[in-house]
């Protein structure tokens, strides 16, 4: 599925960014691959998933029998066995094998006596033998479908992984798929629609799921390149939704537009599953846009919000866990990073690098009218504000000096 590869996209980013471990960069960047050969259309979008099975056969597509594997790797056969568990352990169904981790690196290069680069050479090489036997097989059927929603999500991983690595690659791929979803999905005055139909006409009204989630996406391009069209863009939507999807009473908001063919009942999405609630990702998005524009309206909406489901993610945190990185951002110390100045990009890479995700960035080469921005302009200076809450510590120019303002 499209939201599964996104999601973990997004989290092998983040987490090589906390630990480094290049384990997780290898994740990213395969998972990306795959993305771009098999699930993203001519025209820049992404489609919606791959079947499981394929000749009738759940996972026949993904599967090697020990006999495939010997003839075609020959000498290499055991080391591969090892690595990827052709053994009882990696024993799917039918005498296939499914390609399982078990072992780290060093374990497997020890025992083979090779080094680890050797290792992860040899690995690289027979994933590339492996692919081009696959590519001959009868493939899974493919959901071509294009949702705004789960594109969304697929931006933001992108985005997040060029965070992560700085690749340029990645970048390019979620400015062109944002592109291609607003080209095809937003029409009239901030109305999305939930299939973005590329050939066709079909303009079925979005659900809260794809307002959310592009926002989201919005919001994660504008901290990146600090291209100002992005945040506005995401607050448009952002007051389109609360016209349109808000309960005025308990201050949640509703899956379905108002707009929608009246139904006995509009549902709410509140529990996390395989996707984030609606509901916590438009939370977390008020909570976001509220710092960015310094409108508290939006952050007491997002706090009312948390409020109502705050004794659900005590009772099951499993179920919440969206709404309860919202309550970390509420309970410890949230930090507006603003760069303003020509080498804004530069200064704002360098700060990626650092993993601390209490924060917002904005930034800006030259005067902005944005609110962050009010009077910290100089001609010639790149500086650094480093705030908490509104209240900032003295400008810096030197990354070392703002992280260690916030470091305590």
């Amino acid at each position: 599925m499209l939201y599964d590869n996104a999601q973990l996209v997004s989290l092998y980013s983040e987490a090589f960014q906390k630990t480094k471990n290049s384990l997780y960069k290898e994740i990213v960047y395969e998972t990306l691959g795959f993305i771009a050969r098999e699930m993203t259309s001519p025209a820049n979008g992404f489609y919606s998933a791959l079947d499981a099975d394929s000749e009738g056969e759940e996972g026949k597509y993904y599967v090697w029998k020990k006999e495939e594997l010997q003839l075609l790797l020959k000498d290499d056969f055991a080391l591969f066995a090892d690595y990827f568990n052709i053994n009882e352990r990696g024993l799917w169904e039918h005498e296939n094998y499914n390609l399982l981790r078990h072992e780290t690196d060093d374990v497997i290069a020890a025992k083979h006596n090779i080094s680890e680069d050797q290792l992860k050479t040899r690995i690289t090489d027979y994933k590339k033998q492996l692919l081009a036997v696959r590519e001959k097989r009868i493939k899974p059927g493919l959901d071509n479908k294009i949702l705004t929603s789960w594109n969304a999500l697929m931006i933001k991983g992108y985005t997040d992984a060029f965070n992560a690595f700085d690749e340029p690659r990645f970048l390019e791929a979620a400015i062109k798929g944002m592109e291609h979803l607003l080209k095809n999905s937003l029409h009239k005055a901030n109305e999305l629609s939930h299939l973005i139909a590329e050939n066709a006409p079909d303009r079925a009204l979005g659900f809260l799921e794809d307002y959310a989630f592009t926002i989201e996406a919005l919001l994660a391009l504008y901290e990146t390149t600090f291209i100002e069209d992005y945040l506005h863009k995401a607050n448009g939507l952002m007051v389109y939704t609360i016209d349109h999807f808000e309960d005025k009473h308990s201050g949640m908001f509703y899956f379905t537009s108002d707009l929608d063919k009246a139904l006995i009942t509009r549902k709410m999405e509140l529990s996390d599953n395989v996707i984030p609630a609606s509901n916590s990702a438009l939370a977390k998005c008020l909570f976001l846009l509220g710092h960015h524009f310094e409108n508290e309206t939006y952050i007491e909406k997002s706090r009312k919000m948390l409020n109502n489901v705050v004794s659900e993610i005590e009772n099951y945190g499993a179920g919440y866990s969206n709404w309860a990185m919202l309550l970390l951002n509420f309970s410890l110390p949230f930090h507006e990073v603003v760069i303003v100045g020509k080498s804004v990009d530069e200064k704002r890479k360098d700060l990626i690098k650092h993993y601390f995700p209490n924060r917002i960035f904005a930034g800006s080469a030259s005067e902005s009218s944005l609110p962050l921005f009010k009077n910290r302009f100089l001609e010639n200076e790149t500086l650094i504000y480093m705030c908490e809450n509104k209240t900032c510590f003295a400008p810096v120019k030197n990354i070392e000096d703002a992280l260690r303002q916030i470091s305590g």
